[in-house]
């Protein structure tokens, strides 16, 4: 039995969007992982060292995004008890991917507009990540994650409409991790400067390659919210 409800599709699906939205991941975070790199004195600059304090930064920023997972679909069993408004959620969580996806790609850049809602939490949250630098040991880093994962961010906000239409605290914190640890790879590889891994992600092909996944998912999405498309959906439906 699956502990968060979820199949694995919507996990799976989760952490694919994760690793295909690293190109914007990179351009978001990728400074923050170099600084952590360069701030490292040379003399303890080592491999392992390196690899350790990133990985307890990505660890703190994922942290961040279960925790907002739970807290979205907390709201979400608010609002969403009523069939009518758990089906407008739904909808929006589809939306919402595809206008992500439009993002990733470079398509369109109306999510920018959603990101500066957050600009608010993030100026106050923002001078407790500096008092943090230069980070030299793994709590300072994952305590440095777990501030910068607030970060205003229209991929992170995208994935928490989805944990929102969840209305499940569980199941949406379980969809925030699986989409941050999708967002590993590409934030690693900036950290540890693997200049072709990062080269080919915020390559323009593999952009829309990954802007097409999305939006044939969400097309999906939406295909199994019309009524009779997909007969099994009420199975599951009685499950909330």
């Amino acid at each position: 039995m699956n502990p968060t409800g979820l199949d694995l599709p919507p996990l799976a699906a989760a952490f694919v969007f994760g690793l295909l939205g690293g190109a914007h991941c990179i351009g978001m975070c990728g400074g923050i992982m170099s600084a952590l790199s360069f701030a490292v004195p040379p003399s303890l600059r080592h491999p392992v060292r390196l690899g350790g304090l990133l990985l307890g930064y990505n660890l703190g920023r994922i942290a961040s995004y279960v925790l907002a997972g739970a807290l979205a679909a907390g709201l979400g069993t608010l609002v969403g008890l009523a069939p009518g408004v758990r089906l407008a959620l739904q909808v929006l969580a589809a939306t919402m991917l595809i206008l992500m996806a439009l993002y990733i790609a470079d398509w369109w850049k109306g999510l920018l507009r959603l990101e500066a809602l957050g600009k608010r939490l993030w100026r106050r949250l923002e001078p407790l990540g500096r008092r943090l630098m230069p980070v030299v040991t793994v709590p300072q880093a994952m305590a440095l994650g777990a501030v910068w994962g607030w970060l205003p961010c229209g991929l992170v906000y995208s994935m928490l409409t989805w944990s929102l239409a969840s209305a499940d605290p569980l199941r949406g914190a379980a969809l925030m991790g699986a989409f941050g640890l999708g967002t590993l790879p590409a934030l690693l590889a900036t950290g540890l400067a693997a200049r072709r891994l990062g080269g080919l992600i915020r390559h323009p092909a593999t952009r829309t390659l990954a802007a097409l996944t999305i939006i044939g998912f969400a097309l999906w999405q939406l295909w199994g919210l019309w009524p009779g498309a997909m007969p099994h959906e009420a199975g599951h439906a009685g499950q909330h």
